[in-house]
């Protein structure tokens, strides 16, 4: 008996002092989850987690309670392949950290670094209901860089923390048109250089002692680029390749499968061509819903049922934004996906749990079940539909501003117009 008072005196220190118990009730919950969507339920968050998601929840006595009032409740969405918190005027570089010039830094670069929290392309992503997002480095512009890679992306949080979450989800790499200029100005050369490069990185990692004793043949990489793909060629980072044309993503999953890489599929604007060797490989694809005209030779076969034709085929499809500056029509390309043939359930499900398993978040993030961050968006609509808006948003269980520098230069200067236009009306 004792015993056990002690360990329940010792429970009792050990919980957080400034812990809160937060309910939303009586919401159209979309969990995304194994519970689909839940009626009139109920959200219970503890210490910025979900505890509990119910229709028949009971809420402990002093617990904080927002009433949803019938809205559509979602997970937070995750905005795949973008800048936020590297970059803020594209023009002034400066405030571009996306990508180096560094001769010795390609695969070694990593976004996870010099992230900026107060950017002001954060708060705009936020209002379009993005809690998190995956950074991605760039290429760099430097004259005569011919690099095959761009770097490690990292997985970041917009608000309710810190906002590195995990470095190095994935390494960044451009195949196709770009990939092949990068390498002398053909695909086969950088398949080559490709196979050349993992060759020597498994060659390095078995002799990292010779290798610093100048023991090993010379390598085409520095030592730091060698190590950082390292966890690409064991399997334990995916590589992140960007490609459009049909045979080029077949030289992709051909390379993955020789190689034993794990890869992702971006753009895709020909996947839909080979979803059926997409789907066989179980490889997963990011692409942009409304891409659908044929912006070079390779993307040709662009067309708005890319994503459909994937689903179908049982492909995990996510969703990306329209750039660093317009993220918040991540949503809206969610909305196009589903005029397109998409069912809602699996658009939201391409910003919100799919990108989470791509990247391997899914145990934090994704999806409203209990365990996970409490990364919540409320809407006074349907998200999908450019007339609905967020009410409330939640990261790690912290409401965010529900403002940025936009909406309050809205709110400074709309008074006057409207009494300047009133006074005219007027005259």
């Amino acid at each position: 008996m004792i015993g056990r008072f002690l360990a329940a005196l010792l429970a009792l220190a050990a919980a957080p002092a400034a812990a809160e118990t937060l309910a939303i009730v009586n919401g159209r919950i979309a969990t995304v989850g194994p519970a689909g969507t839940i009626d009139r339920g109920t959200i219970l968050i503890r210490d910025g987690r979900i505890v509990a998601v119910g229709a028949d929840l009971s809420v402990p006595p002093g617990t904080r309670t927002i009433d949803a009032q019938g809205r559509i409740v979602t997970p937070g969405f995750i905005a795949s392949g973008t800048g936020l918190g590297l970059i803020e005027v594209r023009s002034v570089e400066a405030a571009d950290d996306r990508g180096a010039s560094f001769p010795g830094i390609s695969a070694a670069f990593d976004a996870g670094y010099g992230l900026n929290p107060d950017s002001l392309l954060v708060p705009v992503a936020r209002l379009g209901g993005i809690t998190r997002a995956i950074a991605t480095p760039v290429y760099g512009d430097a004259p005569g860089r011919e690099l095959l890679f761009a770097g490690q992306a990292a997985a970041v949080a917009l608000g309710g923390g810190p906002m590195l979450v995990r470095r190095g989800v994935a390494m960044v790499l451009e195949m196709g048109d770009a990939g092949a200029e990068r390498a002398g100005g053909a695909r086969a050369a950088e398949l080559v250089a490709l196979r050349t490069v993992f060759a020597d990185v498994r060659d390095f990692a078995r002799r990292r002692a010779a290798y610093d004793r100048g023991e090993t043949r010379d390598y085409g990489l520095s030592r730091a680029d060698l190590e950082a793909l390292v966890p690409v060629v064991e399997g334990r980072m995916p590589l992140l390749v960007s490609v459009n044309r049909a045979s080029d993503i077949r030289d992709v999953l051909a390379l993955a499968r020789e190689e034993g890489l794990r890869v992702i599929l971006e753009g895709g604007a020909e996947a839909w061509r080979v979803a059926a060797d997409i789907a066989a490989a179980e490889v997963p694809v990011l692409l942009t819903p409304v891409d659908n005209l044929p912006a070079s030779f390779e993307s040709l076969g662009a067309t708005l049922e890319t994503p459909r034709r994937l689903a179908e085929a049982g492909v995990l499809v996510a969703f990306q934004g329209n750039g660093n500056h317009r993220e918040r029509e991540l949503r809206y390309n969610a909305g196009n996906a589903v005029a397109a043939g998409m069912t809602w359930e699996q658009s939201l499900a391409a910003i919100t749990l799919n990108p989470a398993r791509i990247f391997g978040l899914a145990d934090t993030v994704g999806s409203l079940e209990p365990g996970k961050d409490a990364d919540l968006v409320i809407w006074d609509g349907d998200p999908l539909d450019t007339l609905g808006r967020p009410t409330a948003i939640f990261i790690r269980g912290e409401a965010q501003p529900m403002s940025s520098r936009q909406t309050e230069l809205r709110d400074r200067y709309l008074p006057a117009v409207r009494a300047s236009l009133s006074q005219g009306a007027e005259r």
